[in-house]
C-alpha cells in the first residue's frame, strides 16, 4: 500500500468511527431527550452491525473501537483504559522507568509522533513530527489507548522495544529497534549572534525552565544584546504553568492566558511586572513540535503584539487532564479544561499558534505536502536554518514589537490532575 493510500485509509477509517459516535458527541449541551435520541441512533447502528455485517463481529471490539474513536474525536490525548491497563499505567508512573523518548498523540486511530525527547533513542533514530507508530513489539496501535502505549514504551534501562513506523516519505512501514534510557532534559542555552542579537533556546517548559531562561536572558543582556530570538521549536514537553512564567519574562502587563472547562471556572493568569526581565525587540520561533507551555508563551506574546512569531503552526496541546475512574475499575483520561490565548480567546489545544511570519521547516514534510512514494529524504544543508534566518531578518530589517523605547530596550527590569503527568502528551514525566 502506498503512503498516500495508507493515509487515505486512515483518514476514512477515522471518519467512519467519528460518524458512528457523533450522536453521542452531539449530545453535549443538548436536552436529555435530544441526547437519548442521538444515542438511540448509535445503538441502532450497533444492532445493524451485529445482525447484518458480512460475518458475525466481535461486539466487544466494535464497542471498544467506538469508545476510542469518540475520545479521539474529542481529545487526541485522551485514553480509555480497562481495569488491568489502568493498574499497569498507575504502576508504570510510580516506578518512573526508562523510556524511548517519544511524545505521542492519537491521530487517525494510530499513534502520531508529536516530537522526540532530545538525545533519546527515538531522536537518534530520526523519528519526527508526522510519523506514525503502527505497532509496538508486534502489537497494533490501532485503537490502542494513548496512555497504555506509555506502559509498553517504558521499561528497565538498557532494554529495547521494536516499533513499526510509517514515515512521511516511505510507502511501507519501517522496523526500528529503540533502547530505553533514563531521559534527561537539556538545559536552556543562549548565545550571541551578529548584529547584537541574543539567541535563547528553551527546550521544554518543565518546572524550573523559566528560571533558567531568566538567568540566561540576563547573561545575554549583559553581553550587549539589543534584540532577542526566543526559540521554542520542539519544546513539546512541560507544563502550561511554566509557559506562563516564561511569557512573564517578556510581558509586563495583561493576561497571559486563561483556563476554562465545562466544570472548571474561568481562571485568568496575569503578568507580574516585577518578574519581567526584558522589554526590547523580540521574535519567537515555533514549529509543529512546539506544544503545551511553549504554546501558552508564544500565544500570549503574539496576542499582545509583544513579539513576532516566526516558523510553523504549533502542534496544539495545552490542557488540564484527569483520570476519571469507572465502577468496574477502568478509567477515562481526558481534558477537563483548556488553556486559551488571552485576547483572541482561542483554545490552544484546538488551534495551536499560527505564526505571524510563516516559514516552513525544511527538515520535515508538512501534513498536506504532496510526496512521491519512497522519495528520498531532503535534509537541510549543513548549518542551514531557514526559520532562524528569517527571524534575524525580521529583527534587523523589519519593525518588531517592543515594550519600551529603543534606547532602553536592552535594560533588564529587575525584577489528581494529570497536566504534569504523561510523557505521551507534552507534559512532565512522572
Amino acid at each position: 500500500m502506498t503512503s498516500r493510500l495508507r493515509y487515505l485509509f486512515l483518514t476514512v477509517s477515522a471518519c467512519l468511527v467519528g460518524m458512528l459516535v457523533w450522536g453521542a458527541v452531539a449530545g453535549r449541551g443538548a436536552s436529555p431527550d435530544e441526547t437519548y435520541r442521538h444515542l438511540a441512533v448509535y445503538t441502532e447502528v450497533l444492532a445493524k452491525i451485529k445482525s447484518d455485517y458480512v460475518e458475525e463481529p466481535d461486539m466487544k471490539n466494535v464497542t471498544l473501537g467506538a469508545v476510542n474513536g469518540l475520545l479521539e474525536s474529542l481529545d487526541p490525548f485522551a485514553s480509555y483504559l480497562n481495569a488491568e491497563q489502568y493498574k499497569q499505567w498507575q504502576k508504570s508512573r510510580e516506578e518512573k522507568k526508562a523510556d524511548v523518548g517519544l511524545i505521542l498523540s492519537k491521530k487517525f486511530g494510530y499513534l502520531g509522533v508529536v516530537d522526540t525527547w532530545p538525545e533519546s533513542s527515538a531522536a537518534k533514530a530520526g523519528l519526527n513530527t508526522g510519523d506514525f507508530v503502527e505497532t509496538i513489539n508486534g502489537i497494533s496501535t490501532r485503537d490502542m489507548p494513548l496512555a497504555y502505549a506509555e506502559v509498553l514504551l517504558r521499561g528497565d534501562p538498557g532494554t529495547t522495544v521494536e516499533l513499526s513506523v510509517m514515515r512521511v516519505r516511505r510507502s511501507e512501514p519501517q522496523k526500528i529497534t529503540l533502547e530505553r534510557t533514563v531521559l534527561r532534559t537539556p538545559r536552556v542555552s543562549a548565545k550571541m549572534l551578529p548584529d547584537q542579537v541574543g539567541y535563547l533556546a528553551v527546550p521544554s517548559t518543565e518546572a524550573g525552565k523559566a528560571r533558567e531562561a531568566a538567568s540566561a536572558l540576563s547573561g545575554l543582556l549583559a553581553q550587549g544584546a539589543k534584540s532577542i530570538v526566543l526559540d521554542l521549536r520542539n519544546a513539546a514537553y512541560g507544563t502550561p504553568e511554566e509557559g506562563i512564567a516564561l511569557a512573564n519574562l517578556f510581558l509586563e502587563k495583561g493576561a497571559i492566558t486563561f483556563l476554562q472547562g465545562q466544570r472548571v471556572a474561568k481562571q485568568s493568569f496575569e503578568a507580574d511586572p516585577a518578574k519581567t526581565v526584558y522589554r526590547g525587540p523580540l521574535v519567537v520561533l515555533t514549529n509543529r513540535g512546539t506544544a503545551s507551555g511553549a504554546e501558552v508563551a508564544a500565544a500570549a506574546l503574539l496576542d499582545h503584539k509583544r513579539a513576532e512569531v516566526v516558523g510553523e503552526r504549533s502542534y496544539g496541546d495545552a490542557a488540564q487532564r484527569r483520570a476519571i475512574t469507572m465502577e468496574d475499575g477502568s478509567a477515562v483520561i481526558l481534558s477537563i479544561a483548556k488553556y486559551y490565548s488571552p485576547l483572541s480567546a482561542k483554545a490552544l489545544q484546538d488551534n495551536g499558534v499560527t505564526p505571524s511570519v510563516p516559514v516552513t521547516d525544511t527538515g520535515a514534510a508538512s501534513e498536506d505536502e504532496e510526496i512521491e512514494p519512497d522519495a528520498p529524504e531532503q535534509p537541510k544543508k549543513p548549518g542551514e536554518d531557514l526559520i532562524l534566518k528569517r527571524a534575524i531578518e525580521v529583527l534587523t530589517k523589519g519593525a518588531v514589537a517592543s515594550a519600551v523605547s529603543p534606547a532602553s530596550a536592552s535594560n533588564p527590569a529587575g525584577g489528581e490532575d494529570l497536566s504534569t503527568g504523561s510523557p505521551n502528551a507534552p507534559r512532565p514525566r512522572p
